[in-house]
């Protein structure tokens, strides 16, 4: 996994490194990187059981997920594809993709290198993407006589458009970092060495943010995103009510005080 500059704690997984930062946020990166991180049953168990116990932990406000060596993830381990398609089934055990929007805080992917199939559907259902110059992405369920089973058909549609979405699923062509912040796949394009210290950043910044208030934005952006105008200003009316109804003016002016002292910091 590409070092960051507060990492610390880390807790021991046979397919997984995590990585907890003192500043509010925990690095997980998918640990097989000579089979390029395919999900294996195990990887995909570990990966279910460590987000629980993330989400669950206080401390941790933000995810950053990525690969380790030159991979994201290239998808589905084929070696433990039965003869008779009996993973088809086991596949949708130990879904990490549900695992991942079970997290209520931000998700940041930190793709580092190719990102296929299953994982592209991993890539897709985080929050938002900063990938590597030696990124690629490519959707080649078609060309192996599969569909997805994870969102990646209905994310990507809404994520980069119908039309968009079919040229990449059903031609099956890598898409590179660039192409894909041009068609807002991702976020930012950085280069390799700057990827862990970017996703790093947002995540800060992210995780200084009021943690229950940053749960329920996100929530009312992912919510709101699915509704009509009128349904969506509803639950933004609402929401902001109860969340509002609980900010006293003092922690107000704290936390403006705060955040002034941190752009003051970080602009020196």
């Amino acid at each position: 996994m590409a070092e960051g500059d507060s990492q610390q704690r880390p807790t021991r997984y046979r397919t997984l490194e995590i990585a907890r930062s003192d500043d509010g946020f925990a690095t997980v990166a998918l640990n097989r990187p000579d089979k390029l991180n395919t999900l294996s049953n195990e990887l995909r168990r570990e990966f279910v059981e460590a987000l629980a116990a993330l989400e669950a932990d206080p401390g941790v406000r933000v995810l950053v997920l990525t690969g380790a060596g030159r991979a994201f993830s290239a998808g589905m381990d084929l070696d433990e594809w039965g003869a008779t398609g009996e993973l088809a089934a086991g596949a949708y055990d130990n879904d990490p993709v549900r695992a991942i929007r079970a997290f209520s805080g931000p998700v940041i992917g930190a793709i580092n290198g190719l990102a296929m199939t299953g994982g592209l559907e991993i890539a897709l259902s985080c929050d938002l993407l900063v990938a590597s110059t030696q990124a690629r992405f490519a959707d080649t369920h078609a060309h192996v006589g599969l569909l997805p089973g994870w969102g990646g058909s209905v994310r990507m549609a809404r994520l980069i458009g119908l039309s968009r979405a079919k040229e990449l699923a059903l031609t099956g062509r890598f898409l590179g970092a660039e192409e894909a912040l041009e068609w807002g796949l991702v976020n930012h394009v950085v280069e390799p060495e700057a990827l862990m210290p970017k996703a790093e950043e947002i995540a800060r910044q992210m995780a200084a943010a009021v943690p229950e208030t940053l749960k329920a934005y996100k929530r009312l952006l992912d919510e709101g995103a699915a509704l009509g105008m009128n349904e969506a200003l509803a639950l933004e009316r609402r929401l902001s009510i109860e969340n509002n109804a609980q900010a006293d003016r003092a922690s107000i002016d704290a936390r403006v005080a705060a955040m002034v002292a941190r752009r003051k910091k970080s602009s020196r």
